[in-house]
């Protein structure tokens, strides 16, 4: 019968989606609106876009919402942008999800999002320019989880051919001496990068992974805050009180013994009554 089965029970709780799922699933909606209404056809979509980046005029302007916003944007006539985000976010975005929780995973990609954007700012506040993406998370994402599994062999497909197999810490510096390459030969001097990539920001993701894991996920100094009670703990006064004894246990015994028992039992009476009475 239906009722029988787990799934059509009241009391049976289904599985939530996962907070990573729901921003894959954002970042995909809102690339299909940018390829829809972002289009040459709708004169207004790239004024939206400009309201959503983050853009040098934009943080004068106090348009803070921006430092979020942009992560959800990509890049219409590049494929690779949005897939590559997706994937990274997936796979790292499910290993550092259980370490931290989802308030905790959503708080720590938000402020990775923050970071790389004010990064990104500071090294481009006079070349200007637009920033957008969410790549600089999901490089925060590999960070910690590169902390987390510093030697867990990793395989990958090089040119999606080629299988590799490499530590995660090998593969932080090598992609970091490439984002340093792109800073210092590019964007450091104002050029246009011809991978169309903001390495500040990268940058940026990067070293607040680091530095989550390092002082606030690993920190040393978390060993010397007062720990919360979680539990009740009876007053001193109830402590004080001394043990009382165990009550006696009386064992069973069987019905041929107990009757003897009371056989007995009830001689003796008679016979004590017997003596006092004379």
């Amino acid at each position: 019968m239906l009722s029988d089965r787990p799934y059509m029970r009241d009391e049976y709780q289904r599985e939530k989606t996962s907070v990573v799922v729901w921003l894959i699933c954002a970042i995909i909606a809102a690339f299909i609106l940018e390829i829809v209404f972002f289009s040459p056809r709708f004169a207004w979509g790239s004024d939206v876009f400009q309201q959503l980046a983050v853009t040098i005029p934009g943080l004068r302007a106090a348009r803070l919402w921006v430092l979020l916003t942009h992560s959800f944007l990509h890049d219409p006539r590049n494929l690779l942008h949005v897939i590559g985000t997706v994937i990274g976010l997936f796979f790292f975005g499910r290993a550092v999800l259980p370490v931290l929780g989802p308030k905790r995973f959503l708080g720590f990609y938000a402020a990775a999002l923050c970071v790389s954007s004010l990064t990104w700012a500071l090294v481009n506040w006079r070349h200007g320019g637009t920033l957008y993406g969410a790549m600089a998370a999901v490089n925060a994402l590999f960070v910690f989880f590169a902390c987390l599994h510093p030697n867990e062999e990793i395989n990958l497909l090089l040119f999606f051919l080629l299988p590799v197999r490499l530590k995660p810490k090998t593969l932080v510096f090598v992609w970091a001496g490439l984002e340093l390459l792109g800073f210092f030969f590019y964007e450091i001097l104002g050029a246009v990068s011809p991978f169309d990539f903001a390495p500040s920001a990268h940058l940026g993701g990067m070293a607040f992974g680091w530095f989550y894991f390092r002082f606030l996920y690993n920190a040393k100094w978390r060993q010397y805050l007062p720990r919360r009670r979680t539990e009740f703990e009876p007053p001193d006064w109830v402590k004080k009180l001394p043990a009382s004894a165990p009550p006696r246990r009386i064992t069973s015994t069987s019905p041929t013994a107990t009757l003897c028992a009371r056989r007995w039992i009830a001689s003796s009476t008679r016979s004590t009554a017997g003596v006092s009475a004379r």
